[in-house]
């Protein structure tokens, strides 16, 4: 039986990015859990930026799918790689007016209150729909941008420190729940952490960034 070989998700070409980042060659697969791992101010966040195209790189190519980053528009690659920072944006309003509202940002149907309420369920929230988000938790407003990013449905997540605000039976429950989602509808995911029991339990692949440059297995 011949293996197939695994498609690039992203590739990156002598990128660098002001003093933080210096990566000359670096290839994410598709379809993979990969996390990103390395001391605090290594440039782990500065990478999935750049692959999200927050920011851009001082000289170099960063391809998705292929396809120069440059040549994609950048609001049509934030609708397939989604990205929850490790400070979750959370607006003012409701807990429906906030899981809703990537959804308005890009223009897709909004989902109904029987989905937003097994969302809830599925990322352990027992709230009401109506609850203002100022009264949530750091952890419950974090696992609110996760069951957002859910509902927009993109092809890539990137979840930046995603249990930093989680006890260890809750990260263990909303990452179980994330892995079997990517898993059954065959996306990607980028994680980036500090938890050696998460890279453990979950990762396919492991990208250790050290001083601005990457080494991966």
């Amino acid at each position: 039986m011949i293996k197939m070989k695994d498609s690039n998700l992203f590739k990156i070409e002598k990128v660098k990015f002001k003093n933080i980042l210096s990566i000359d060659d670096l290839e994410i697969k598709e379809n993979k859990i990969t996390c990103i791992v390395g001391p605090s101010g290594s440039g782990k966040s500065t990478l999935v930026k750049l692959l999200n195209k927050m920011i851009s790189p001082d000289s170099g190519k960063i391809y998705y799918r292929g396809q120069d980053l440059d040549e994609i528009n950048s609001i049509n690659l934030r609708r397939k790689v989604l990205m929850a920072n490790q400070s979750p944006a959370i607006y003012k309003g409701t807990v429906k007016d906030n899981l809703l509202i990537g959804l308005k940002f890009s223009e897709k149907p909004l989902a109904s209150d029987e989905t937003l309420e097994q969302i809830l369920s599925d990322i352990k929230i027992k709230k009401s729909l109506n609850d203002q988000v100022e009264n949530l938790s750091g952890g419950e407003k974090q696992r609110i941008s996760l069951g957002r990013l859910l509902l927009m449905d993109g092809e890539v997540l990137i979840l930046d420190e995603p249990s930093s605000a989680l006890d260890q039976d809750t990260e263990a429950f909303v990452m179980d729940y994330i892995l079997s989602y990517v898993r059954t509808k065959n996306k990607s995911l980028l994680v980036v952490t500090h938890s050696k029991k998460l890279v453990q339990d979950y990762a396919d692949a492991l990208i250790e960034i050290k001083e601005g440059r990457a080494i991966y297995e």
